[in-house]
C-alpha cells in the first residue's frame, strides 16, 4: 500500500485533504504540531496523529499542508529523512518557484492546486452550489505540475490531486511557471484586485444614496451576465452604449501597461513578497 505522511493535517486546509484521503487506497500518516489542530482531526474526522520520525518512516509520499511561508522550513526540517524516489506535493507554486524546496535530484517534486469551483456550472444539489472553495461537494478543475523527477510520477500525482481536490472534473497539466502566472499573477494581483474594486465600486453607490440591496443585487447580476459573453458562456453581444462606456471607462481605470503584472521578474517579487 502507498503510504503518505501529511503534515499539517488539523490545518484548515489539512483537514479537508484528510477527509478526503479517508478511506482511499493510501496509507496516511497525519501530522499535526499544534494541540488545536490534532483535537479538530479526532473531533471532526476520528483521526490520530503520529511523530514525524512515524510519519517518514517508509513514506512514499509527503504532502506538504502547511502555510506558503512554512514550507522550507518544513521542508529542510525532513528532507534528510526522505529516501531516494520520495514524492513531495506541495499545493501550490508559490515556495517552488521560489527556489524553497532543497535541492535534491533524487526526489520527485509535484506542485498541484485547485481551480475552485468555477461560476458557470451545472450544480444542481444546494451543498454543491454552497460549496464555493470545492474538495466537498462542488466540482472543479485542477492544475498539476511535476516540476522534478521521472516522467512516471506524474501519474501518481496526478490520482493523489484528483483524490485530494475531488470531485473533479478536468485535470490540467502545467509547469510551475505557469502555475505561477495563474497564482499569484492571473488570480490573484488581477482578478482579486478587480474584484475588490467593484466591491468598493458598489460601496461608492451606496455611499451615494443607493439602497445597499439594490446595488448588490444589480452588480452582481450584471457579472453573470456580462461575463457569461465575455468568457464565451453564451452567444451574445454587447450593446453599443456597455461598448462606449468600456471604451472610455477602461482606460480610467487601467494603466496602459498593466500586463506587466505578468512578466517573469513581477511574478517573481510578488511571490517574494508572499512567501
Amino acid at each position: 500500500m502507498t503510504s503518505i505522511a501529511l503534515f499539517g493535517a488539523g490545518g484548515k486546509m489539512g483537514c479537508r485533504l484528510a477527509k478526503n484521503l479517508k478511506g482511499s487506497r493510501f496509507d496516511v500518516r497525519h501530522v499535526e504540531v499544534s494541540e488545536l489542530g490534532r483535537a479538530r482531526l479526532a473531533k471532526e474526522l476520528g483521526l490520530s496523529t503520529v511523530n514525524v520520525e512515524q510519519a517518514l518512516d517508509g513514506a512514499d509520499v509527503v504532502i506538504l499542508a502547511v502555510p506558503d511561508t512554512a514550507i522550507g522550513k518544513v521542508a529542510a526540517g525532513i528532507v534528510d529523512q526522505l529516501a531516494p524516489g520520495t514524492m513531495v506535493v506541495v499545493l501550490d507554486a508559490a515556495a517552488p518557484f521560489a527556489g524553497h524546496l532543497p535541492e535534491r535530484d533524487d526526489l520527485t517534486y509535484f506542485v498541484t492546486h485547485p481551480c475552485h469551483p468555477p461560476i458557470f456550472n451545472d450544480e444542481t444539489e444546494l451543498a454543491a452550489r454552497k460549496d464555493h472553495f470545492g474538495g466537498i461537494a462542488a466540482k472543479q478543475h485542477i492544475v498539476s505540475a511535476l516540476m522534478q523527477g521521472p516522467e512516471a510520477d506524474y501519474a501518481k500525482g496526478e490520482e493523489i490531486a484528483k483524490l485530494i481536490w475531488a470531485p473533479v472534473m478536468r485535470s490540467h497539466r502545467v509547469t510551475v511557471e505557469q502555475m505561477a502566472l495563474l497564482e499569484p499573477g492571473l488570480s490573484e494581483t488581477v482578478c482579486a484586485s478587480l474584484l475588490v474594486v467593484m466591491r468598493e465600486a458598489m460601496d461608492e453607490c451606496i455611499a451615494r444614496g443607493v439602497p445597499r440591496e439594490a446595488a448588490r443585487d444589480f452588480l452582481l447580476g450584471h457579472m453573470n451576465v456580462l461575463g457569461a459573453v465575455i468568457f464565451d458562456e453564451v452567444e451574445g453581444v454587447f450593446s453599443d452604449a456597455c461598448n462606449k462606456a468600456i471604451e472610455f471607462g477602461k482606460p480610467m481605470l487601467m494603466r496602459d501597461d498593466w500586463k506587466r503584472v505578468f512578466e517573469p521578474q513581477e511574478i517573481t517579487d510578488s511571490i517574494r513578497r508572499i512567501t
